[in-house]
C-alpha cells in the first residue's frame, strides 16, 4: 500500500489514515494543528504551561487533556495529552473489589474514528465488568476474559462512522492483582511490567508487525525498526479487527516488594527496556503511587511528548 508523509513531523502515513499515528496532526484537515490555536505556530513552540512562545497566547486546556486517578498511595494513575498530539486519546480505569486491585490502560489507535472514544469505552466497561465478576467470585482469568470481551462489544458498537474511515478502536492492557499474583490480558503495544530492585521484567509483548516480521527470519530488528510499518499493530479492540481470538494472559506471582506497572507506548517509547523503567523510578522523589506516575509522565514530556502518555501503577508490599 502507497504511503506519504505527515506535513508535520514527515512519518510515513498511509493515505486513508485520518491522524498522524507519530504526532497526532489531522490529516483529513488542511487548517488542523497540533501547534498554536491563534497563530498557528509549530507545536515545538508550545511551552509545558501551554503558551505559545511565538505570540503568548495560551493553549485551552480541554476536558481529558489530563486526568489522575488516586486510589490510595499504592495505586494511582495519570493520562496526559503530551506536547504533540491535538487531544488525548488514552484512557486509564483503576479499582479496588475486595482484596484485589484492577488496573486498565487503552490508547486509541489514532488512525481510526474518534479513537478517544474506543478507549474510553474499553477502559470502563471493562472495568465495570471485571468488578462485577470478581465479586462473584470469577477467577481473575475468568474475569478478565468476560472484560476483553465486553469490551470488544463496546468498541464495535461504536463504529456507526462514515464509511470511509476505520472504526474507532484502541489498544487495551487489564490487570487484576489479587493473592500476590498478577494476571493480565492485553491485545496491541500497550504494556506491563514489573519493576523490582531484585530483578525488573516486561510481562507483556507487543501484537505489532515489528515483532511478527523479527519472529519470521525474513529481516532484522534494525531493519524492521526502519520501516514505515515499524508502529503497525496486529491485533486490537474494535469493528475491524482482523481475528477475535481470546486475548493472551499471563500469570505473574510478585516475588518481591516493587511495582506493576501499566503504561502506552507514550512513555515505552522512550524507555523500552524494564530496565530504564527501573532507573526512573528510582530517581523518582515521590514514595506514593501517583507521586511516580507523575514522574513518568514528565519524563515523555521532557523527551518530546510525541504522543499521549498513560501510567497506571500498583506498588506491592510484601506484608510481614
Amino acid at each position: 500500500m502507497p504511503t506519504t508523509q505527515c506535513p508535520q513531523c514527515e512519518a510515513p502515513v498511509l493515505p486513508a489514515d485520518q491522524f498522524c499515528e507519530e504526532c497526532g496532526t489531522a490529516l483529513a484537515e488542511k487548517n488542523a494543528s497540533s501547534g498554536c490555536e491563534k497563530c498557528g505556530a509549530s507545536p515545538d513552540t508550545i511551552d509545558p504551561d501551554g503558551f505559545c512562545n511565538q505570540c503568548g497566547f495560551r493553549q485551552e486546556v480541554r476536558e481529558g487533556d489530563r486526568v489522575e486517578v488516586i486510589l490510595n498511595p499504592n495505586l494511582a494513575g495519570v493520562s496526559d495529552r503530551g506536547l504533540r498530539h491535538h487531544q488525548n486519546e488514552d484512557f486509564l480505569a483503576l479499582q479496588t473489589v475486595g482484596t484485589a486491585e484492577i488496573l486498565i490502560v487503552c490508547d486509541g489507535v489514532s488512525s481510526s474514528h474518534y479513537p478517544e472514544l474506543a478507549a474510553q469505552a474499553a477502559s470502563k466497561s471493562a472495568c465495570l465488568t471485571l468488578a462485577s465478576a470478581l465479586q462473584t467470585g470469577a477467577s481473575p482469568e475468568s474475569a478478565l476474559r468476560s472484560a476483553m470481551d465486553t469490551a470488544r462489544l463496546e468498541v464495535s458498537r461504536l463504529s456507526e462512522g462514515p464509511s470511509d474511515t476505520e472504526p474507532p478502536s484502541t489498544t487495551v492492557v487489564a490487570a487484576v492483582v489479587h493473592d500476590g499474583i498478577a494476571t493480565i490480558a492485553w491485545l496491541g503495544d500497550s504494556r506491563a511490567y514489573w519493576i523490582s530492585d531484585t530483578g525488573s521484567q516486561q510481562l507483556t509483548h507487543d501484537h505489532s508487525w515489528v515483532n511478527d516480521a523479527i519472529a519470521s527470519g525474513k529481516i532484522t530488528a534494525a531493519e524492521a525498526n526502519h520501516s514505515p510499518q515499524a508502529h503497525a499493530i496486529t491485533r486490537w479492540l474494535g469493528a475491524d479487527a482482523q481475528d477475535d481470538a481470546a486475548p493472551p494472559i499471563v500469570r505473574f506471582p510478585l516475588p518481591s516488594a516493587g511495582y506493576l506497572l501499566l503504561c502506552s507506548d507514550g512513555l515505552w517509547n522512550y524507555a523500552p527496556e524494564a530496565q530504564q523503567i527501573q532507573e526512573l523510578v528510582q530517581k523518582s522523589l515521590g514514595t506514593d503511587a501517583v507521586t511516580i506516575s507523575r514522574s513518568l509522565v514528565e519524563f515523555a514530556r521532557s523527551q518530546g511528548g510525541h504522543d499521549n502518555i498513560t501510567i497506571a501503577l500498583f506498588i506491592h508490599h510484601l506484608l510481614n
